[in-house]
């Protein structure tokens, strides 16, 4: 008789001897290669992933087009019109209708619309570009020194900042305009980032606190690295993502001011062909002639959207929460 492998428990039947036991293969549901991981594929790093998101999105490529097509008009505007927008004017032309050549018509002095739309690009981009510049370096600056190093310099440069962040942007600019003789793109640019700093000294400074207590940091601080050599190395690295969301959106808010400067006329002087200049001058035809007040207004319009929605975009492609959302 066949020995009992299995012995049985006292109040429980004991197995039947040669009964057969069934086990499943190891894999039989697939789960391996369900669970497979890829190991021949580098890891994304998080601008990678970001990237990847960014792409995704109709929105990006929309707001991509628009703000290539407006650099690159601000940039050649050769290449869109052979017209001059100050010189090749008639006042015989003055208020006339769109003709062949010039789709747009004629404003008060015979100059063409659609040259001066196409030229007033280039100014408040160039201030745009340059305002955004100055603020994401000297908003950078301050922001890090105070939220990394802490104690006195934390608790000085807080209150200049409050202190700016206090004054509003275009009173503070219409007021030191106002008393400005040389009015260049570099001058308006300075002004507003002057007074425009301080939104991204106050982001930077929050990203750096929640930064600079991470494992990697105090790595590298146990290693002998420099406190100065660990803010530009690792800290300022991982504290980008904001301040570049912020810079995307800031560069068409500082478009929108330089247009409202201009448009008040302590901005650019009217030898610099600009939006907010054309703005102003076609306010006085609203009623007889709005088309003349629409282009420039439009591809103002038009460029601020492209900015605010790139940086729509970017915001949701670089916060890992909205990623999850």
């Amino acid at each position: 008789m066949p020995e009992n492998r299995y012995p049985s428990t006292p109040g429980q039947p004991a197995p039947r001897t040669g009964q057969e036991h069934y086990t499943a293969p190891f894999d039989e549901g697939g789960l391996g290669a369900v669970d497979a991981v890829e190991t021949t594929e580098a890891p994304r790093s998080f601008w990678r992933e970001s990237w990847r998101e960014m792409r995704s999105r109709a929105m990006f490529w929309v707001a991509a087009a628009i703000i290539v097509l407006v650099l690159v008009v601000a940039a050649f505007p050769g290449l869109f019109t052979s017209v001059h927008p100050r010189l090749d004017c008639s006042l015989s032309l003055s208020l006339d209708g769109p003709t062949a050549g010039h789709p747009f018509g004629f404003d008060f002095q015979g100059c063409d619309i659609y040259a001066r739309t196409v030229y007033g690009a280039r100014a408040s981009v160039l201030v745009g570009v340059m305002a955004t510049a100055m603020v994401i370096v000297l908003g950078t600056a301050i922001g890090a020194i105070a939220g990394y190093y802490g104690g006195w310099f934390d608790t000085i440069l807080s209150r200049i900042t409050d202190i700016f962040f206090a004054i509003p942007l275009v009173l503070a600019a219409i007021v030191i305009m106002s008393i400005t003789a040389n009015r260049t793109s570099f001058t308006v640019a300075f002004v507003l980032a002057l007074f425009g700093w301080t939104s991204i000294a106050r982001i930077t400074r929050g990203t750096v606190l929640s930064v600079k207590n991470n494992e990697f940091v105090t790595a590298a601080r146990a290693l002998g690295m420099g406190r100065g050599a660990i803010l530009l190395k690792h800290v300022l690295p991982n504290s980008a993502a904001p301040i570049i969301v912020y810079a995307t959106v800031a560069l068409g808010t500082f478009i929108v001011a330089e247009a409202t400067l201009s448009f008040l006329g302590i901005g650019l002087p009217p030898s610099v062909v600009s939006w907010g200049g054309d703005i102003s001058t076609a306010q006085r035809a609203i009623r007889i002639s709005p088309e003349i007040m629409l282009y420039p207004a439009g591809g103002l319009a038009l460029t601020v959207l492209g900015f605010i929605m790139m940086g729509d975009v970017v915001r949701d492609a670089l916060d890992p929460k909205a990623r999850k959302r």
